[in-house]
């Protein structure tokens, strides 16, 4: 049975958006393949890891019959790439194999059941349904997503906490020695929702969603499971179970100590005192004194890098250390011109970073000894 006839590039989109999630190695063998669904002409490509579905459609299928098969992912998308782009590709199934053809080339991959894939049962009820810009989403995710933790045996901290409120939705990460806080303001939401989306959802999303000014999507948030519908994707995901900390305590309030600085100048400055910093110890000293910034690094070979930077700082001198990587982390993510910090006369206080023109933004950095 023939399933689909189209140009390679055409094929090629709906299945680069779901394997993004198939591990090369699975306890399940058949995770490690896409399952496809032809009803007609719609087609749809699915991927499931056990954590997070992405289901993806495309109207190219030929016949008006059903079929359902899966395939090996990541093969057959190295064989669509690996395809000249001129002339149509084809997909049949046949004798339990999946033929492809393009041209003169010819392929048989063998397939599994589709009836032994498992797909994810949606919950009974949501919690809470509503309508954001993509670009407002993916935004929220951006300047949020670097500080979350990897790994961390505090299992909730392996996510992005999600803060729905009336009229407004909040973004936290946080790994333990560095909190990042995003919102934004949006209609639908009735009352309050904390969930922890996992780390491997966020970034699909990060890829998935779009930056276009009127693409929206769908969210939807029932106890144990979040769902994401935008364009012709659908993203289920399961939640982290955990009580997340909470931000509120952790971000600093009545700093009178403030002064701005060149995003641009501060994060070339930190990547060259970067060079000298081992990667057991990433930290750096800044030293405030009168309208001017010092930066320094050293190892255990005596090295060390010196850098100056103007700043507009008038109170008395501050001497504290941070780790490198979670400035740049930062500074690399967010795209303002200038990055305004708040500190206080206190070596062991934690730095309060935010944007002159994003109200919602805030960033906390725990000092380090060095």
């Amino acid at each position: 049975m023939q399933l689909i006839q189209a140009t390679r590039d055409a094929v090629l989109k709906p299945l680069t958006m779901v394997v993004g999630i198939v591990e090369r190695r699975n306890t399940l063998p058949i995770l490690a393949n896409v399952l496809m669904r032809k009803d007609g002409e719609r087609m749809a490509f699915v991927a499931n890891d056990l954590e997070v579905q992405i289901t993806t459609h495309a109207s190219f299928g030929v016949g008006t019959e059903t079929a359902a098969t899966t395939v090996g992912a990541r093969k057959l998308l190295d064989i669509l790439r690996a395809l000249p782009e001129s002339g149509d590709v084809r997909l049949a199934l046949d004798d339990g194999k999946l033929s492809v053809q393009a041209g003169r080339s010819r392929f048989a991959l063998q397939t599994l059941a589709a009836t032994d894939y498992p797909t994810v049962a949606l919950a009974d009820q949501w919690d809470a349904s509503f309508s954001m810009p993509q670009k407002t989403l993916r935004h929220l995710f951006n300047m949020v997503h670097f500080a979350m933790a990897q790994q961390d045996i505090r299992y909730y901290l392996n996510g992005l906490l999600f803060v729905l409120e009336p009229g407004h939705v909040r973004t936290v990460a946080t790994d333990g020695h560095r909190l990042a806080h995003s919102g934004a303001q949006v209609e639908g939401i009735d009352a309050r929702h904390d969930v922890i989306i996992p780390r491997k959802t966020v970034h699909e999303m990060q890829r998935l969603l779009s930056d276009d000014d009127d693409a929206m999507v769908r969210i939807d948030v029932a106890a144990t499971q979040i769902r994401f519908s935008f364009d012709d994707i659908e993203v289920i995901s399961k939640l982290v179970e955990g009580k997340f900390p909470d931000f509120t305590r952790v971000i600093p309030t009545g700093y009178t100590r403030h002064f701005s600085i060149s995003r641009e100048a501060l994060q070339a400055s930190l990547q060259r005192a970067a060079i000298l910093t081992t990667d057991k110890l990433k930290g750096v000293r800044l030293q405030l004194s009168d309208h001017l910034l010092r930066i320094s690094s050293s190892n255990a070979e005596q090295e060390e890098a010196r850098e100056e930077i103007e700043v507009d700082y008038a109170n008395e001198p501050l001497d504290v250390a941070f780790n490198v990587g979670y400035l740049l982390d930062v500074l690399g993510n967010v795209k303002a011109s200038a990055v305004r910090w708040s500190v206080q006369p206190d070596v062991n206080a934690s730095v309060l970073m935010t944007l002159p023109d994003d109200d919602e933004f805030k960033y906390v950095v725990m000092p380090m000894r060095i």
